[in-house]
């Protein structure tokens, strides 16, 4: 099976849900959040400069339903089962047993106490893993809602019930202490207070119960009329203050020594508050809700109330649109359903900015704050966005959903900008469900051209916000205008529209110059600016590439099985990136046409984002809060681009947070099938037509005319000197290993007057061209000559002379081995380089023999020849090339 991987999951940017603190240990204070599975640790610095992530751990098959903490672990629920981190990431210990979902965790010294939602609760081990003691209660009697250990309390719980009541168990006796009546509430909340014996008990009535549980007294009520009571926290730095959260976002301030209500602090979040912790010691309070943020709130000021002081916010609602905004890669526009833009950085947190809600009226807004504000935007659609002119005015202008006004933003102050851009032809009948469908901006910044449903094209200055025409004479489209886009000089303007045309007009006389038809009505259209390549994605699932310049469908790409979501070009212009609703992210490459990539996700891809520099591919998915990046992998490592056949099946890629890591050999090797390309075997010719190179290294041959020079470099200036004294040695045998050279033996066959053999000793590569003559196979010297050295080759080359010691006939054969290698076009350069030594050695005395001088003019045709091919070829190229570049396709 035929996979690969282009792109890589690198991060996410999650969610948060529920707040606690780990109180353990003085000197480490530390913020747990929840996300959809798993856990980031948050570290507040002591003046709270920071508010930074110092770990995320690893991601749970479930979504996690309850949160704790003791000096060592954090423990996370998630469905039946419980885990066990350790050093905020990794699994040490899984506790298994449960037959519903776990709803309650609280760490218990050397224990750990769990409650699910059948009503059974489950003291563990927390080292050994095993049972301690298992309580089970009658949800008719006693469902259990909340539960706490009173401090100073030795092995006691305290636990609260929907019913109301409480109940004091002993779990090492296992024995029930105390029963205490209750409100006639559910209690929801179990809290310490700074003081020993007394318990701080919300209810879902709304009351908040100071109760003595050593005496059953009640010490003081106080009635929250925002709802139940979601949360509870007391104040340690000495200020006798109770905070208490509510399901509108609310956070009420109480007074214990006054019994009263002090201060509220309305709207601290958007939602329900799911957490609320004061720091120890420290007048400080964090917050957490649903909405997606946290918040850190100091009490520094007169009156009681908190300010904010830190914050960190993200989505509440799943991103619809996300896009890179300046050429560095690192920022990344993101609106959401939840109506508000924000930036995300890639890079770290703290750069991270949000630029708020839309709204009609700002200076109402910021007087009124925009929670109160009743003239607030529906969510962004779409928006558009560029950095050329975003120091001098607003550089982002946005569709909102079902809204005629778009509005324009600014990247700078990081909120919306002064102009609400709205055409003056529906003032005098604004009941028209008329709304703005696309958008876009010249790259100068200076122009932003909008489109509506009703099919009109307007133009807008930037600056001013006065409308400066509008295309076609009456609308541009008879339908709704899908997608428009301005080219990179602001000379056309390009819209499709309902109607299944595509239009091609001047920006700047409004003149229409070209209409072409599409086969099904569009959804979408991108345009590359650089590479002047539209893509247009159709109803039908389809995808049509028009080239700008010749005003021609140039690629056709069919594939999905679901409505087209988004597409991004990749910087060059050679991928176009696709999502739609059949949950698969395909790659097409433009040049050939093909799909190269594709996979599969368990949740659809709602919008997309190439980085300007090509790293990263930014995702946005549909019910999910997180923009996901992921890295490509071709700029890293070898990955194959040959078209995926038609039967391809697209593997399935789990995003973090919804599935367990799974470290396998079977996936392991599958993973490193698909992200790795074959190694290629290069054959040492490709066609026997072709001229071939040597892959020998340049110092093998290149050198061979310069010896003499070299040589003469390396010249030592002055002689090595004796000693004067020299000693006896034994004589020993060059090499690492020492050893002693021992007199050889003289042989019978060998004269013992004269040895002759030194004498007349030829080498291997002389008789090797000896032999070549009679059998006309010239690969045994060729080959050794591949593997000789500069000054061993011009040895073996002068050797080959008379004076020397050589004959003409092995001089011939020599020279017969070069035209051997140039009529099999194989290791031209050596050849050339061979032949050019030879001949500066023996150019004399070739000149003087007629045989040699023929086999010269033999050798010097095939060089002609060869060069002659060659040079037909580049020729050829070279036409074809400008061919290619002039002509219009």
């Amino acid at each position: 099976m035929y996979s690969r991987k282009l792109y890589e999951l690198l991060l996410v940017v999650l969610t948060l849900h529920f707040v606690r603190l780990n109180q353990a240990s003085q000197m480490k204070k530390c913020l747990m959040t929840i996300q959809k599975d798993a856990i980031n640790i948050i570290k507040p610095h002591v003046k709270v400069k920071k508010l930074g992530i110092v770990a995320v751990s690893n991601a749970l098959p479930e979504d996690i339903s309850s949160l704790a903490a003791d000096r060592m672990l954090v423990y996370a629920a998630y469905g039946k089962l419980i885990s066990a981190f350790a050093q905020n990431k990794e699994v040490v210990h899984t506790y298994t047993g449960h037959q519903a979902d776990v709803h309650l965790l609280l760490p218990f010294g050397d224990h750990l106490i769990s409650v699910d939602k059948d009503n059974v609760v489950i003291i563990w081990d927390v080292e050994s893993e095993d049972t301690y003691l298992q309580i089970s209660y009658d949800k008719a009697s006693f469902e259990v809602s909340a539960l706490m250990h009173p401090s100073t309390y030795l092995n006691k719980i305290l636990f609260g019930s929907s019913q109301g009541s409480l109940q004091l168990w002993n779990v090492k006796s296992n024995k029930l202490l105390f029963s205490f009546p209750g409100w006639a509430s559910a209690v929801t909340v179990l809290q310490q207070t700074p003081a020993v014996d007394v318990v701080g008990v919300g209810l879902a009535s709304g009351q908040i119960i100071i109760h003595n549980i050593r005496f059953d007294e009640t010490l003081m009520k106080f009635q929250q009329d925002w709802g139940p009571v979601t949360a509870l926290s007391f104040r340690t730095d000495g200020h006798p203050i109770m905070a208490s959260g509510s399901p509108i976002g609310h956070i009420g301030l109480w007074d214990l020594e006054e019994k009263k209500l002090v201060s509220q602090m309305r709207d601290a979040h958007t939602t329900a508050i799911a957490g609320l912790t004061f720091l120890q010691s420290e007048p400080l309070l964090i917050t957490n809700g649903a909405d997606n943020a946290i918040r850190v709130w100091i009490f520094d000021v007169a009156g009681g109330d908190g300010r904010l002081l830190r914050q960190r916010t993200g989505h509440s609602a799943p991103p619809t649109k996300i896009k890179h905004h300046d050429q560095s890669g690192l920022n990344i526009l993101s609106a959401g359903q939840d109506g508000t833009l924000q930036s995300f950085s890639s890079v770290h947190e703290r750069f991270n900015k949000s630029l708020g809600h839309g709204t009609l009226y700002k200076t109402k807004a910021k007087k009124k704050s925009v929670t109160h504000d009743t003239a607030k935007l529906p969510a962004i659609t779409t928006f558009a966005s560029e950095t050329g002119r975003q120091s001098d005015w607003d550089g982002i202008i946005a569709c909102h959903r079902g809204f005629l006004v778009t509005t324009t933003w600014n990247y700078r102050k990081g909120s919306i900008g002064a102009h609400k851009l709205e055409p003056e032809r529906f003032n005098k009948n604004r009941s028209l469900n008329v709304h703005a469908t696309a958008v876009d901006i010249t790259s100068c910044g200076n122009f932003a051209v909008i489109a509506l449903s009703s099919g009109h094209i307007d133009v807008y200055n930037m600056q001013s916000g006065f409308h400066r025409g509008h295309y076609g004479q009456d609308k541009a489209h008879a339908g709704p205008v899908r997608g428009v886009s301005v080219d990179a000089l602001n000379q056309l303007t390009v819209s499709v529209g309902a109607d299944r045309l595509l239009k091609i007009w001047k920006f700047k006389s409004k003149e229409l110059l070209h209409t072409h038809s599409l086969p099904a009505s569009p959804a979408s259209s991108l345009l590359h600016r650089d590479s002047g390549m539209l893509a247009v994605a159709l109803d039908d699932f389809t995808i049509h590439i028009l080239d700008m310049e010749t005003r021609r469908i140039v690629r056709r790409f069919s594939g999905h099985r679901g409505q087209m979501n988004d597409m991004t070009f990749s910087p060059d212009g050679r991928w176009l990136i696709t999502a739609s609703m059949d949950c698969t992210i395909r790659t097409w490459d433009l040049p050939s046409g093909s799909l190269v990539d594709c996979f599969l996700v368990d949740a659809a891809a709602g919008s997309l984002s190439m980085s300007p520099t090509g790293n990263f591919l930014a995702s946005a998915h549909v019910d999910g809060l997180g923009i996901y990046l992921w890295s490509n992998n071709t700029l890293c490592s070898m990955v194959s681009l040959r078209p995926l056949p038609a039967d391809y099946e697209p593997a399935v890629i789990m995003l973090p947070g919804t599935c367990p890591c799974k470290d396998t050999e079977e996936e392991e090797v599958l993973d490193a099938d698909s992200s790795e390309m074959a190694e290629y075997i290069s054959p040492a010719q490709l066609d026997e037509h072709l001229v071939t190179l040597s892959l020998l290294p340049d110092s093998r041959w290149k050198n061979l005319l310069h010896l003499d020079i070299i040589k003469k470099k390396n010249k030592p200036k002055e002689p090595p000197k004796l000693p004067k004294a020299a000693p006896f040695f034994i004589p020993t045998i060059p090499g690492l290993v020492p050893q002693f050279a021992l007199p050889s033996t003289p042989s019978e066959d060998q004269s013992k007057v004269v040895n002759l053999g030194v004498l007349a000793q030829k080498s291997t590569f002389y008789l090797q061209l000896e032999n070549a003559l009679s059998n006309n196979s010239y690969e045994e010297p060729i080959k050794l000559l591949r593997e000789l050295g500069p000054s061993a080759i011009e040895t073996e080359l002068r050797g080959l002379s008379p004076e020397m010691g050589g004959d003409i006939r092995v001089m011939q054969s020599f020279l017969k081995m070069i035209s051997s290698i140039l009529q099999s076009k194989r290791d031209f350069d050596l050849a050339q380089a061979y032949l050019a030594l030879f001949l500066k050695l023996h150019l004399r005395f070739i000149a003087d023999q007629p045989e040699l001088m023929k086999e010269a003019e033999s050798v010097s045709a095939h060089l002609e020849e060869t060069w002659m091919s060659m040079q037909t070829l580049l020729n050829q190229n070279i036409c074809l090339l400008s061919y290619i570049k002039s002509a219009l396709l």
